[in-house]
């Protein structure tokens, strides 16, 4: 339980660390082609992925993943 809650959290501060240091990410990670053309900028790009990461952290943090996973699998079979 306690290794979750710790990786949980570590997830959490990786994807803060992107939305908080998105021109670092972009500079070292480089443009992404596919957001340039479709969102607009990779620095938008960026900020969606970090809150991405973000709510996974928070789902694995709380232990949500399998109500969740479990729910929409079963909403689709």
């Amino acid at each position: 339980m306690l290794g979750r809650i710790l990786l949980g959290l570590f997830i959490t501060f990786v994807g803060w660390m992107i939305v908080w240091k998105t021109r670092w990410f972009e500079d070292m990670l480089g443009p992404v082609a596919w957001a340039e053309e479709h969102i607009g900028s990779t620095e938008f790009f960026y900020k969606l992925l970090g809150t991405a990461v973000i709510i996974l952290g928070f789902i694995v943090t709380l232990n949500l993943f399998d109500i969740i996973v479990g729910s929409f699998v079963r909403s689709i079979f």
